[in-house]
C-alpha cells in the first residue's frame, strides 16, 4: 500500500513521514493526478447551468489529495533531499506542468467559468466568494485560455521547460554549497574566530571524517569566517567560493539556467498579450506596473545613497587604519562588525550568551500569547522528517486546536541553505468544519556543540521572528477556500505580517522575555538593550543599497526583452552599475545562484522586501502609539489582516487596520534616511 493515497489516520491527520519512502511519490503524485483529472470532468460534464458552487467551489475543492502530496514532496526537496528525490521532482516535474496546463487551457471548464463570470454582478455573490471568481477567471485567462490551439501548445512546451530548468538551478546551487570546505589544520588560522564556530568546525570536521577544522558554505559557518576572521586571505577563500557557486566551469554551471529561464519567461508573457515578464506578473501586485516599481525602487535609492557613499567612506577610513588601503567586499562584515563594536562597545559575540534558541523561542512564543492568543505545546506523537525537527500543537485560550507547527532549525546535508515558512497542509472551511493548517519554519542556525546550546547572533534571531510573522499568517488563516487561506495574497504584501514582527525584537519589553544569559540567568542588561536600538540603523544606507540592488537586477532581468542578452555577468554587472560601491569581484556572479528570482516565486518580485518594509514601518507605527503588546491593537491587525488571507485587495485590508495608506517616510524614519 502506498501510504500516501490512504487517508492520513495520525493525530490532527498529519503526515506519516515514518511510513512514506522516496519511491512512494511518483506512484501517488501520477495516481492523484488520475483523481483530480476525474473531479475536473464531473465539473465539466454537469448538465446544470454553471453556478459558483458547481463551477468555482467544486474546482476550489479538487485536486486536494495532488496538493496534499506534492506540498509534501517539494517540502523534502528543500528541506530533506538526497539523489533519488532529486531525481523523482526531475520525472514529476513535466507531468505536473502539463496538468496544471490541462486545467488552465480546458475550454469547456472555462466556458463554465467565464457565464458566471460575465454574470457576477447577479449573484449576491459574498466579498470572498466574488475575490475567489475573479482570481479563477484571471488565472485562466492569463495562463493561455483565451489562445489558440497552436499558441497553447507553445505555452505547454514552455512551462514544461521552464519546470525542469527551475529544479535543475536549484540542485546545482546546492550541490555547488555542499562540494566546498575549507579546512584548516593549523590553529593560528582561527585566529579571531568565536568558541562556538570553533566546536561547529570541530564537529564538521569529524562527520566528515577529517581532523582539526572544516568550515562549510552553510551559512552560519560561512559568515563566522567573514564577520570575525582576522586573516583576510582566508575571507577573501571562502567569499569568492560563495560568490562563484553555479558559476564555474562544471557541470553545475548555471549562466545558461539563467539565460533560458529569462528568455523563456519573456516568450511566454509574449504569447499572453504582455509586452515583459515583470509586466505579466506586476498585473496581480499591489505595485501593478513596472514603471512604478522602478520609480520606487529609484526614489528610495536617491534617500539612501547619500547615506550609503558616508557611510563606505567611513568604513574606508576605518580600514585603513588597520592597515587596509584596498577594502573589499570580503571585508564588509568584517569591518562592519569591528567598527559597530567601536562604536557602540556591542558586537555579536558579546549578545550572543543572551540569545540562546531554545529560550528565544520561546520568547516567541511568549510573544504570539500576547498578541493573538496563540499557545504551543510541544508533542512527540507526530511523525517528523529528521530528528531534528520540533512539532507543537497551537491552541487559542480556549483549547482550541489553531494550527500544527513544525520547527527545522538546524543545517545539514539535503537541506538548502536560507530561511523560510512553509506548509504542509493549508486552512479552509466546508461542510460546517474549519480545517485548521499545518505550519513550519525552515532555518539554518549553528547546531549546539559540546559546551554550548545553540546561540543566535542579533539577525538571527530578527529571523526567527520573520518566519515567525508567516506562520502567523498561515497558523491565524480563516477563511473558506485554501486558495485564498494564509499567505496566498499577492507577493508584496506577503512580505508585511513577517517584517512587522522583527520591530518587536528591538524593544526592551520582548527581549525581557527570554534575553537570559545561557550560563546566569541574568537578564541582558539594559545598557545593551539601549544600544540595539541606537545600533539599529547602524550602515542602514548600505544594507538599503544592497537590497535595491538585488531588486533592480530582478527588473533588470524580467522587465525587459532579454533575448540579445549572451553574458550574464556583463549584464548583471550593468544593472549593478547605479548601486554599486565595492569593486568588482570577476570571477563571482549573483544571477547564477539567485534562487529568489529564478526557480523561486519571487521573480519581478524582488522589490516587495523593501515595498512590505514600508507597509510593516507604518504599521508598526500604530503599536508604538498604543503599546507594542495592546490586544485591541493586536486584533485588529489579526482581524484584518492575518485571518484575512487574500480575501480582498492587499490595500483594502491594509486601510481596514491602518485607516489610511501606506506613508513611505515611515520607512525612511525608521531606517534614519528622515528626520
Amino acid at each position: 500500500m502506498n501510504p500516501l493515497l490512504e487517508s492520513f489516520k495520525t493525530p490532527y491527520a498529519t503526515a506519516p513521514f515514518r511510513k512514506i519512502k522516496p519511491s512512494h511519490f511518483k506512484p501517488a503524485i501520477l495516481k492523484a493526478i488520475e483523481i483530480t483529472k476525474k473531479e475536473i470532468e464531473a465539473i465539466i460534464e454537469n448538465d446544470k447551468k454553471p453556478s459558483f458552487q458547481n463551477t468555482l467551489e467544486s474546482l476550489e475543492f479538487s485536486g486536494q489529495k495532488l496538493d496534499r502530496i506534492t506540498s509534501i514532496f517539494f517540502n523534502l526537496n528543500a528541506a530533506e533531499t538526497n539523489k533519488e528525490i532529486q531525481k523523482i521532482a526531475q520525472e514529476i516535474a513535466p507531468f505536473l506542468a502539463e496538468f496544471n496546463n490541462d486545467i488552465r487551457l480546458n475550454k469547456k471548464l472555462f466556458i463554465r467559468i467565464k457565464q458566471v463570470y460575465n454574470s457576477r454582478d447577479a449573484l449576491g455573490l459574498t466579498i470572498e466568494q466574488r475575490m475567489l471568481l475573479e482570481k479563477e477567471y484571471k488565472a485562466f485567462s492569463r495562463n493561455g485560455a483565451n489562445l489558440n490551439d497552436k499558441d497553447q501548445a507553445k505555452l505547454r512546451e514552455i512551462d514544461k521547460e521552464l519546470s525542469a530548468l527551475k529544479l535543475q538551478f536549484n540542485e546545482n546551487i546546492l550541490a555547488e554549497t555542499q562540494a566546498y570546505e575549507l579546512h584548516l589544520t593549523q590553529k593560528e588560522e582561527l585566529k579571531g574566530l568565536p568558541k562556538a564556530a570553533i566546536e561547529a568546525a570541530v564537529q564538521t570536521a569529524e562527520q566528515k571524517n577529517k581532523k582539526a577544522w572544516v568550515f562549510t558554505l552553510d551559512f552560519p559557518s560561512y559568515k563566522a569566517i567573514m564577520t570575525h576572521s582576522e586573516h583576510r586571505y582566508l575571507r577573501e577563500k571562502m567569499n569568492r567560493a560563495y560568490g562563484k557557486r553555479s558559476f564555474q566551469n562544471n557541470k553545475y554551471n548555471n549562466e545558461q539556467n539563467v539565460l533560458k529561464i529569462a528568455k523563456l519567461r519573456y516568450q511566454r508573457a509574449q504569447l499572453l498579450g504582455y509586452q515583459t515578464h515583470a509586466d505579466f506578473v506586476l498585473e496581480e501586485r499591489m505595485a501593478a506596473t513596472p514603471t512604478t516599481v522602478q520609480d520606487f525602487l529609484k526614489n528610495l535609492l536617491k534617500s539612501a545613497l547619500p547615506a550609503a557613499k558616508k557611510e563606505f567612506e567611513e568604513l574606508q577610513d576605518f580600514a585603513k587604519k588597520d592597515g587596509n588601503t584596498n577594502l573589499q567586499i570580503w571585508d564588509a562584515s568584517f569591518y562592519t562588525e569591528k567598527l559597530k563594536k567601536q562604536r557602540f562597545n556591542l558586537d555579536d559575540e558579546l549578545l550572543k550568551p543572551y540569545f540562546q534558541l531554545d529560550r528565544v523561542l520561546k520568547g516567541a512564543f511568549e510573544v504570539a500569547a500576547k498578541l493573538y492568543d496563540l499557545h504551543f505545546e510541544e508533542i512527540d506523537t507526530i511523525d517528523t522528517y529528521h530528528p531534528d525537527v520540533l512539532t507543537y500543537k497551537v491552541t487559542d485560550s480556549k483549547s482550541k486546536l489553531v494550527s500544527i507547527f513544525y520547527a527545522d532549525f538546524f543545517p545539514r546535508e539535503g537541506k538548502r541553505n536560507g530561511a523560510w515558512m512553509t506548509s504542509f497542509k493549508g486552512q479552509w472551511i466546508k461542510d460546517g468544519n474549519n480545517s485548521r493548517p499545518h505550519i513550519s519554519i525552515v532555518c539554518n542556525f549553528n547546531k549546539p556543540t559540546k559546551t554550548a546550546p545553540s546561540l543566535l547572533d542579533f539577525r538571527e534571531v530578527t529571523t526567527l521572528f520573520h518566519e515567525f510573522g508567516h506562520a502567523f499568517h498561515g497558523m491565524l488563516a480563516n477563511t473558506t477556500y485554501p486558495g485564498l487561506s494564509g499567505t496566498n495574497v499577492y507577493w508584496d504584501f506577503v512580505e508585511l505580517p513577517s517584517q512587522i514582527l522583527e520591530n518587536w525584537v528591538y524593544e526592551k519589553e520582548t527581549l525581557a522575555l527570554f534575553a537570559t544569559h545561557y550560563k546566569t540567568g541574568a537578564l541582558i542588561p539594559q545598557e545593551y538593550v539601549k544600544k540595539i536600538k541606537e545600533s539599529a540603523n547602524f550602515m542602514e544606507g548600505m544594507a538599503t543599497i544592497r537590497q535595491l540592488s538585488f531588486g533592480l537586477l530582478d527588473m533588470a532581468w524580467h522587465g525587459v526583452n532579454p533575448l540579445e542578452i549572451t553574458d550574464v555577468k556583463a549584464y548583471e554587472q550593468k544593472a549593478f552599475t547605479s548601486t554599486q560601491l565595492y569593486p568588482e569581484v570577476a570571477s563571482t556572479c549573483m544571477s547564477t545562484a539567485f534562487s529568489h528570482i529564478f526557480p523561486g516565486g519571487y521573480s519581478s518580485g524582488y522589490y516587495s522586501y523593501k515595498w512590505a518594509e514600508v507597509l510593516d514601518a507604518d504599521a508598526f507605527e500604530l503599536f508604538k502609539e498604543n503599546g507594542i503588546f495592546d490586544r485591541k491593537t493586536a486584533t485588529k491587525f489579526k482581524e484584518s489582516i492575518l485571518s484575512q488571507g487574500g480575501t480582498e485587495k492587499p490595500m483594502r485590508l491594509y486601510k481596514k487596520f491602518r485607516g489610511k495608506e501606506p506613508d513611505v517616510n515611515a520607512l525612511l524614519r525608521r531606517a534614519g534616511l528622515k528626520k
